[in-house]
């Protein structure tokens, strides 16, 4: 059975910091080194329950935080960018599952870092009217494929937002959030330990997890940062200004919807 893992930073038990996400500190040294720790113990936890192939994607930021050193020799690791579809990196068909661990709640909600890809460039992002966040777009772009979310990790927001698109997964709940920049962990090792449960029921379940599907045709609107990023990501072809801020972009499908909110994400860094 092949598991597919996404890992995020900023869902991880101890990170409550933008710092602690951006290389070049000591505090990020250290939340890396808390974030692969995290993945190692769902690879446990997966093992255990049956997978007999599992594949990890670095998905945050420079997505080359995961110590290689120090994952579990079980798994095999993606990382670097720009890479396809960028936090599902890998995925196919021929997985029975994935896991989103470390992941966040959306843009403009209440929970530790919460955004939705760039925190400069989006306010929200939606797929045919339906507010989504990292873990909603690129789970629907999995339930495309028939593959099913079957555990996610992060903070009592991110699991409250995803028990609506991913009802029938395992969540582990590893934070409470006291603000954007603020939040209640569990002791690590309890974080690693509830991790290793869930990811092994998980594995078990799988085949009784039904994907999150979003039927097309699709449209992609972005609600961006402020005017002047609207009028930069309006000037590609296919683009429609809706109004001050928000720019929507017809999408063949889920995959290509976040190619378009990836290639505008990365355009606003000539605006930063």
């Amino acid at each position: 059975m092949k598991i597919y893992i996404s890992s995020d930073i900023e869902g991880v038990a101890g990170v409550v910091s933008p710092l602690q996400g951006q290389p070049g500190n000591a505090e990020y040294e250290r939340a890396r080194r808390l974030m692969t720790e995290e993945v190692n113990a769902a690879i446990e936890g997966a093992l255990e329950g049956g997978a007999t192939e599992i594949l990890v994607n670095d998905a945050h930021g420079p997505m080359t935080n995961l110590l290689p050193d120090l994952l579990h020799p079980a798994a095999e690791l993606i990382q670097g960018k720009p890479k396809p579809l960028n936090m599902f990196c890998g995925l196919d068909a021929g997985h029975a599952a994935v896991f989103c661990l470390g992941y966040h709640a959306r843009a403009s909600e209440e929970g530790v870092l919460a955004h939705t890809t760039n925190g400069f460039a989006f306010r929200a992002v939606r797929l045919n009217g339906r507010p989504l966040g990292e873990a909603g777009i690129y789970g629907a772009h999995a339930g495309s494929l028939g593959v099913p979310v079957a555990l996610v990790s992060g903070d009592d927001r991110c699991v409250a937002e995803l028990r609506d698109h991913f009802p029938q997964a395992e969540f582990v709940q590893v934070k409470k959030a006291l603000g954007n920049r603020a939040a209640r962990s569990l002791p690590v090792a309890a974080a690693r330990a509830a991790l290793r449960e869930g990811a092994a029921r998980a594995v078990r379940r799988a085949g009784a997890i039904s994907p999150f599907r979003i039927d097309g045709p699709y449209t992609l609107e972005l609600e961006m940062g402020g005017p002047a990023l609207a009028d930069l990501a309006a000037t590609l072809p296919p683009a429609d200004r809706r109004d001050g801020v928000t720019v929507a972009f017809p999408a063949a499908s889920v995959a290509d919807a976040i190619r378009w909110m990836n290639a505008v994400s990365a355009m606003t860094a000539f605006l930063r």
